[in-house]
């Protein structure tokens, strides 16, 4: 990631980031100097998580990358785009429209730019929603926003803090999950992908964490005829969002 994409979004130095928390500025993520005992840094992370905000711990070196000015003083602040809703923000999304609902799941997508690209083809695809979790994934800043082409202003996105548990509450509510993965033992091209869908797109490296698997309804597989066996995650979420929108437009 070039380092000169965090620009947008960063806030960095002990006073600046405890004044984007008084006043109420919406906060990604905050990255704090790990093994600091400074009193400060700790008022900072307290504040922080009282306020929902996950607080990293990390290294020096990661700190000194992310930093425009090279002056962080061992904390760094990622700024969100905008505020992420709620699970039943994105179902009231589907009721305005009339719709059964179409979500979209992102486990652990960690490259900001393969969300907004997901995110991207979600708000195409006719998706009422995007659900990602709190830790280990990218979050709303400037560069998923710019990734997306602006999709990020009007989806619904909502940030969890365990995947596996908002599976169960869309479960709970009538609606049916279908992971992706290249083992999968349904087709795509045959797979009945009416009414109320959640569809799981798996982390780059690892696809879908066990638990998150083993919480699907389904799991699908694209057809692969070439020499390698996988697509990169966005390409592979918008290839199945455009069948799902297809069978529904039926």
């Amino acid at each position: 990631m070039e380092q000169t994409e965090f620009k947008n979004d960063i806030i960095e130095g002990r006073n600046a980031v405890i004044e984007a928390l008084r006043a109420g500025r919406n906060i990604d993520k905050i990255f704090i100097s790990k093994g600091e005992v400074d009193k400060t840094l700790g008022h900072i992370a307290s504040k922080a998580r009282e306020k929902g905000i996950v607080v990293v711990e990390a290294d020096k070196r990661k700190l000194d990358f992310m930093s425009q000015t090279k002056a962080h003083q061992g904390v760094i602040a990622l700024a969100a785009v905008r505020e992420y809703c709620t699970i039943e923000d994105i179902f009231a999304v589907a009721e305005e429209r009339g719709e059964a609902p179409f979500i979209i799941i992102c486990d652990e997508i960690s490259d900001p730019h393969n969300l907004g690209a997901i995110i991207r083809s979600a708000e195409c695809a006719g998706a009422h929603g995007v659900i990602i979790p709190k830790r280990r994934s990218a979050g709303l800043t400037a560069i998923v926003d710019k990734s997306s082409a602006g999709a990020v202003e009007h989806m619904a996105i909502a940030r969890v803090p365990n995947i596996p548990a908002a599976m169960k509450e869309l479960k709970d509510r009538g609606v049916w999950i279908y992971g992706t993965a290249a083992d999968g033992e349904n087709q795509l091209w045959s797979t009945d992908l009416g009414g109320s869908i959640a569809l799981v797109i798996g982390s780059e490296g690892d696809g879908m964490g066990r638990l998150v698997r083993e919480s699907c309804d389904f799991i699908i597989s694209l057809p692969m005829r070439g020499k390698l066996n996988s697509l990169n995650a966005s390409t592979a979420a918008a290839i199945t969002m455009y069948e799902i929108l297809r069978q529904r437009s039926l």
